[in-house]
């Protein structure tokens, strides 16, 4: 989902939360230099592609399930009752369904986490790694916008503090970010980088891994393209009034991203919210495009982390 965040300050969930007005780039106008241009979009750009010649054990394609859990966070501009429970749905119901259906395939995936969801439901991290097979990456630390920082200074204590508490949580630090709403400051990218993460998935500009360059230079941080077409919530939204209810219709969507991925040899990335995709229908259809998938020769299903370090190591 992408959040925007107005102006002024709420409590929420025990928490202040100050919104500042966005941070803005000097916008692009018929005037502007060439190098004006190029400072503008230069932040984080597409660099080398990473798809390897082959995958693990001669597979076509790498598959990357992966999860936001964001819960209640989402609705933390209107804490009451009746929203707050459709993202509670995602901790008391829907994240239990998906565990049990990664299971059921023998599969792993990647659960971006916003630290305060780990405070609301400390049972999540144990119920996730309990299964040795999954990943948690970082989401933020309220599932904050952050090109709404009024500074890096104040972005860079966040995402700090997110770090520290999902390291604490796991026991083991993340290698992994995935920016809430997918949302970059013009300082986002240097603060990750600097953080030391392996990898990023919040950018969109190819559909296989490649390496970001920022200002022009090569930066050593992987991306692992997510895309809208492969978000649920970009159809179904937060309950039933997405603009593509049918979840058979969705499934359709998935398989033809798939095939064509298959085809070229690169990935899929799924982007899924278990207070979404974690109710009955919706599951049923998640079951079934797993099935599918696994139906195909050659489909090598991996956490984000283990694609990440299997391209660099190539």
């Amino acid at each position: 989902m992408r959040f925007r965040c107005g102006s002024g300050a709420f409590a929420v969930l025990g928490f202040l939360v100050v919104c500042r007005a966005q941070t803005t780039v000097p916008p692009i106008t018929i005037d502007s230099t060439e190098q004006q241009i190029r400072q503008a979009i230069g932040t984080a750009r597409m660099g080398k592609k990473l798809t390897p010649k082959v995958w693990p054990n001669g597979a076509r394609v790498a598959v990357c399930l992966s999860f936001d859990v964001d819960n209640e966070l989402l609705q933390r501009g209107n804490p009451l009752p009746v929203p707050l429970s459709v993202g509670e749905y995602g901790a008391s119901t829907g994240l239990p369904r998906i565990l049990d259906l990664l299971d059921r395939h023998q599969v792993p995936a990647t659960f971006f986490i916003p630290a305060m969801t780990l405070m609301l439901h400390p049972e999540i991290a144990p119920a996730i790694l309990e299964r040795h097979r999954h990943e948690i990456g970082v989401h933020g630390w309220i599932h904050e916008f952050w090109p709404n920082f009024r500074d890096a200074a104040e972005e860079q204590r966040l995402l700090t503090q997110s770090i520290e508490y999902l390291t604490k949580a796991t026991g083991k630090r993340p290698v992994g970010v995935r920016a809430p709403g997918s949302g970059f400051s013009p300082h986002t990218f240097d603060l990750i980088r600097k953080a030391g993460f392996l990898y990023d998935s919040s950018l969109l500009a190819a559909d296989e891994p490649y390496e970001i360059v920022s200002n022009g230079q090569p930066s050593g941080v992987i991306e692992l393209p997510i895309s809208e077409i492969d978000n649920d919530y970009v159809y179904y939204g937060e309950t039933a009034n997405g603009a593509l209810p049918s979840p058979e219709a969705l499934f359709k969507i998935y398989q033809a991203e798939f095939d064509l991925a298959f085809e070229e040899r690169t990935m899929f990335i799924l982007t899924a919210h278990p207070h979404v995709s974690g109710h009955r229908s919706r599951i049923a259809e998640l079951d079934r495009l797993l099935t599918y998938m696994q139906s195909k020769p050659g489909v090598w299903f991996a956490t984000m982390e283990q694609v990440a370090n299997y391209v660099k190591r190539q």
